[in-house]
């Protein structure tokens, strides 16, 4: 039997109103990799049919430098209600330090509604990495060259 060793990267939060609850993100399965995220408005929130909310978390994130917290949708949402995260997926950066918000829309013909500790979205925690763009006039070939959308084909 092979023997892993896993290591978790801490990320320190705190509430961004000390006075309004909050539902600590967490892990569903051991194989998950995102952290749900639900909404803490005490006041019931709808979406109507192809508009937009800005569903607040009640946290404010500390993530390491190198890493980016992504804000993805959740597959349940976007079957059963046609609710989606806009922006997929939102970044985090290292650097932010406000309220963590999901900006979700809703594709549905029903109205979405909203309640405090509801999942509406995923966090999942992505290192990248920095580049230097450097100017040239070559650049290397490639087979694909200057194919764009829809140049590799449909099927």
């Amino acid at each position: 039997m092979p023997f892993f060793i896993q290591f978790f990267l801490e990320i320190t939060f705190k509430k961004y109103n000390r006075e309004l609850p909050v539902v600590i993100p967490e892990y569903k399965t051991e194989g998950s990799a995102g952290l749900d995220l639900c909404s803490s408005s005490e006041e019931l929130i709808t979406i109507k049919h192809l508009e937009t909310g800005l569903i607040p978390t009640n946290l404010i994130l500390e993530i390491s430098p190198g890493y980016e917290g992504q804000i993805r949708p959740r597959s349940g949402l976007a079957l059963k209600k046609s609710v989606t995260v806009l922006n997929s997926p939102g970044t985090i950066d290292s650097d932010y330090r406000g309220e963590v918000k999901v900006l979700l829309i809703n594709y549905g013909k029903e109205d979405f509604e909203i309640n405090f500790g509801d999942r509406i979205a995923q966090l999942v925690i992505a290192k990248y990495e920095k580049a230097v763009l450097n100017e040239s006039d070559l650049l290397s070939d490639t087979v694909r060259g200057e194919g764009g959308y829809g140049s590799t084909g449909v099927n």
